[in-house]
């Protein structure tokens, strides 16, 4: 049994962290469906900046849609709306099977949004009525963020709540997240709309690389892995929850996001071991899912109390590392990361509709 199995049989959803044409097209998307149990697929800007910026197999339908004068966020998401609904119908059948649990493909809004929550909802709203799949659009966990997610969830939306560095930042989300389905329910709404919740991990092991002794060494982003998802598993448990889930609401899913090990001297497959965990999803770059499935080993499942996460932190507070100033931080570059690369996506449909033209 492949390792990819084996995680999947243990609770674990398996995404895909990219999207290409050539994904779609030459049968390497539904070749991991098939043989790497994967089950569903996230995007971000950098993705489709890559994807659109690497060949020619976008060119002729850039020139299309910028030869009726839409502007070029538009044909962005034209673009990447019509890749999405490709791989959202490999999935259907997941989607379906699991009564929406599984099988989504994800679309984010405008990075440019990430402090405007009215542009956001707006955005959300009409992206997913155009999708008109089994898509979650993606909303990043800042404070306006928040906002948005409660009103996206209320209007029934469904949600993947981007950029979380923390247990803090994942309370966060989880509360806009609940406050929608209770609003749903107080209105005489169906409260189940799917959403989850995802966790960037590599990024705190970057950023601490080169401030820490060996002996904690891509350390960091496991334990906030596991300190969130005590956090998560009490919530599942929670007196408010179950209320919510008497009602026929459904939880809103732990992610594991940025799970490629950036330390050549790691293991490929690091954060795939560590993270693995009933009832959570793991999105993983295709490099990653590709050495997990040839030589991963699925072992010891996350203990619902953390395990030794605070012992764990407490030693990088030991060696100077403030954890709630650097979730701060990482929030903060990650949505400026995106930002740059929507631009550059613009800038690259720009130049390549000039060049055809």
């Amino acid at each position: 049994m492949k390792p990819t199995q084996q995680l999947h049989d243990l609770g674990q959803s398996l995404w895909v962290d990219n999207i290409t044409r050539m994904m779609l097209d030459d049968g390497t998307l539904a070749g991991y469906i098939e043989e790497l149990s994967v089950t569903g697929l996230t995007s971000n800007p950098t993705i489709f900046q890559k994807a659109i910026g690497d060949g020619e197999a976008y060119d002729e339908e850039i020139d299309e849609l910028a030869g009726r004068g839409l502007e070029r966020e538009q044909v962005f998401f034209e673009l990447a709306l019509s890749d999405l609904r490709r791989a959202a119908k490999l999935f259907e059948p997941i989607n379906e099977r699991t009564d929406d649990v599984d099988g989504w493909v994800s679309l984010e809004v405008s990075p440019l949004y990430a402090d405007d929550a009215e542009a956001t909802i707006a955005q959300a709203r009409d992206l997913h009525a155009k999708a008109d799949c089994n898509v979650f659009i993606k909303i990043p966990g800042t404070e306006a963020g928040r906002t948005a997610i409660e009103e996206s969830i209320f209007a029934g939306v469904p949600i993947n709540v981007t950029l979380l560095f923390s247990r803090e930042q994942y309370l966060g989300a989880a509360e806009a997240f609940m406050c929608g389905v209770e609003r749903r329910i107080e209105a005489g709404l169906d409260p189940s709309v799917p959403s989850v919740a995802s966790l960037f991990v590599s990024r705190w092991d970057v950023a601490v690389a080169d401030q820490v002794p060996d002996e904690l060494r891509n350390r960091l982003g496991i334990a906030i892995g596991k300190r969130t998802y005590r956090a998560y598993r009490e919530l599942l448990d929670s007196e408010r929850f179950q209320r919510l889930a008497n009602e026929g609401a459904r939880p809103q899913r732990l992610l594991w996001a940025s799970t490629g090990t950036k330390d050549p001297d790691a293991p490929e497959t690091l954060y795939i071991e560590a993270l693995a965990a009933p009832f959570t999803v793991n999105t993983m770059p295709e490099k990653t899912l590709l050495a997990f499935a040839d030589h991963g080993e699925v072992e010891d499942t996350l203990p619902a109390d953390g395990g030794d996460a605070e012992p764990t932190l407490a030693a990088f507070t030991d060696a100077g590392v403030d954890v709630d100033a650097l979730a701060a931080r990482l929030q903060d570059e990650g949505a400026d990361s995106f930002a740059k690369s929507w631009a550059e996506l613009l800038a690259t449909i720009a130049r390549q509709h000039e060049a055809i033209a």
